[in-house]
Parts: C-alpha cells; structure tokens; sequence
C-alpha cells in the first residue's frame, strides 16, 4: 500500500510516521505530485498556524490537486480544519474550501485555550473510521481553534461548549484530536482508515 505524508511545513509528521509502521506499513512524507497522484492513502497532518500550512501547499503548487483528489485524504487537526473554506486566524484566511464549514477562535470562558490533553469523543454517525472504537472514548487533543457541528460532522467533543471532533465527506475524513498520540484507539482509528 503506498502511503503518504503531505509536508505541510507544520506537522508532527515522524510521530504520525512511526505509528503507521507499528501497524506495519510504511509512509512517506512528501510533496511530490507523483508519489501523491499515486498514493492509497493520504494523511494531511498539522499543528499550529492555517496560513503557514495553505502558503506552503500554495507554494508547493498542491492546492488543485487536494482539491480533486479521488483518493481517501485524513485531515488530522489544523489539516481538518483546513479542508473547510475559511479560518478566523490572522484576521480571516480562506482555506482549502473543500467542504463548506470556517474555522473559529475558541471562545470558552471558564476553561484554557488552547484545548490540551485527553477528552472524550462522542460518535454521533456510523462511519468505517470508528470501526471498534467506542463511543465516549478518549483521544489527545491540542488546538486553540475549532469547527461547530454541521452536515459533516461524525463526532463531537465537549469543551465547555460542543465542536466538532471528527468529519466525513466522501473520500475526505478529518480529526481534530492527534490519534498518533492517543494510544490504542488513535491506532485502532489510523488502522481504519488504511482499511477503507
């Protein structure tokens, strides 16, 4: 199976790596249009800043080619957000627009942001990408930004207020929280998705 990578220039890419060949595959983490083209799977892994992440697909002429991708694409946590059209950071930044949902500040009162460590995940839709996981199971989170429930949302989390913690369109999943760092049900989660 060939695996890929996508360098977003902000990632925890070896992490997301060395969980995939504890499973047993290997991956390669790049941006070559070729090896994407021909890619089984995708993940489009991301910490930190929207516009650095889109300035350098941008750059790396990447855009056009998620965007219209066949191919089954894991967004996982500023690569979920950026599937969708727009993001609230520096002052309004248009995304990927791949799935119609804007990515906002969080602006919980009564708890810190950034959003850090474990919560549950409360699968609200059947979907492959829960496959033997629970509902109400725990995952690693790490984001000071969030998408609200919407058509696409697949599970939720509450953080004072309830965002969306994982999304489905077609061949597009995204997670919020790091499954890389969530022990057996992140890997039990990356396993479904290299079995989609």
């Amino acid at each position: 199976m060939n695996i890929v990578i996508l360098d977003t220039s902000c990632g925890n890419f070896y992490s997301l790596q060395s969980t995939i060949e504890k499973i047993g595959f290997r991956s390669k983490i790049t941006n070559d249009k070729n090896l994407i083209l021909n890619a089984d799977k995708i993940f489009l892994p991301g910490v930190g800043s929207a516009y650095s992440a889109i300035k350098k697909l941008k750059n790396d002429n990447l855009l056009k080619l998620i965007k219209n991708c066949k191919k089954d694409i894991l967004g996982i946590c500023l690569g979920m957000q950026i599937l969708g059209k727009h993001s609230e950071e520096n002052e309004g930044i248009n995304t990927l627009g791949i799935l119609d949902y804007s990515t906002y500040l969080m602006n919980n009162k009564n708890v810190p942001i950034p959003h850090m460590g474990w919560n549950k995940v409360n699968i609200t839709k059947k979907s492959p990408l829960f496959h033997n996981i629970y509902t109400g199971s725990y995952f690693y989170f790490s984001h000071s930004y969030n998408i609200h429930l919407n058509n696409y949302t697949i599970a939720e989390t509450n953080y004072e207020n309830l965002f969306s913690s994982a999304i489905q369109k077609d061949n597009f999943f995204g997670v919020q929280f790091h499954p890389e760092r969530s022990g057996n049900n992140g890997i039990q989660l990356i396993k479904n998705f290299l079995k989609i």
